[in-house]
């Protein structure tokens, strides 16, 4: 397994890179993200060790479940998975630097209540539905800008940028599009030009799809089974709002 971990991080980064080169774009814009949803703490630090430095969890219970293994190791941790408003406390227990899954104004406004209340700040993205997939979280497009707005006014929230989930398809103009609107989503908001948030980010792009990502846009591609091998349950079951 770690002799695996290791050589997959090696395609996935060359998969990156040669996407950067075919796409005019510099390596070093685009960040990978270590999904670790169901990866044990033990494989996480072998990803670490080989020179990644960026996860992120969906589920508030394993960032939890393996902060205490991980703290030690120097990484940036993130939040990519639908919070659940009294998870929140829980989840700031676990030094994460940013919630890329912002994506209703009664989530925010709670979580920075909680933030004044602890005297501190968090880095956000805000998370788009692009692909019109009722089983899937973020705002409606129609509804970003508002929703940044609202965001922007909470000075203990930070926006970096946007997150999307691309849509689950082999037809790959259908997935360029939820990148493409996502795209022009931060550029609506860049010309708008809000005070407190920064339209730098575009956390985009998975295993499946992080080329198209690229190509539109993306700093930030998510990827968890190309490392970490195929997970016991189907995608569906970790965006399942009941089980988050």
């Amino acid at each position: 397994m770690p002799a695996s971990i290791v050589e997959n991080l090696k395609v996935i980064t060359q998969r990156i890179e040669n996407a950067c080169i075919k796409s005019e774009r510099n390596p070093s814009e685009v960040r990978l993200l270590l999904a670790t949803k169901t990866v044990s703490a033990e494989n996480i630090k072998i990803a670490i060790e080989a020179g990644q430095n960026l996860i992120a969890e969906n589920k508030v219970q394993e960032a939890k479940e393996k902060y205490e293994s991980l703290k030690s190791i120097p990484h940036e941790s993130h939040f990519i998975g639908h919070l659940q408003s009294n998870k929140i406390k829980d989840l700031l227990k676990c030094d994460i630097s940013c919630i890329q899954s912002i994506d209703r104004l009664d989530l925010a406004q709670k979580l920075h209540q909680r933030l004044l209340f602890e005297n501190k700040t968090m880095e956000v993205l805000i998370q788009v539905n692009t692909s019109n997939d009722e089983s899937k979280f973020g705002i409606h497009p129609d509804q970003a800008v508002q929703l940044i707005q609202q965001v922007s006014e909470l000075e203990t929230l930070k926006i970096k940028g946007l997150m999307t989930i691309g849509l689950f398809s082999a037809e790959t103009e259908k997935v360029r599009k939820c990148f493409q609107l996502l795209n022009k989503i931060q550029q609506e908001t860049i010309v708008v030009n809000f005070p407190n948030v920064e339209m730098k980010e575009l956390s985009m792009g998975m295993s499946s799809d992080l080329e198209i990502a690229i190509e539109e846009g993306s700093t930030i591609v998510r990827v968890g089974t190309a490392i970490f091998g195929q997970r016991i349950h189907p995608d569906s079951y970790y965006w399942d709002e009941s089980k988050s």
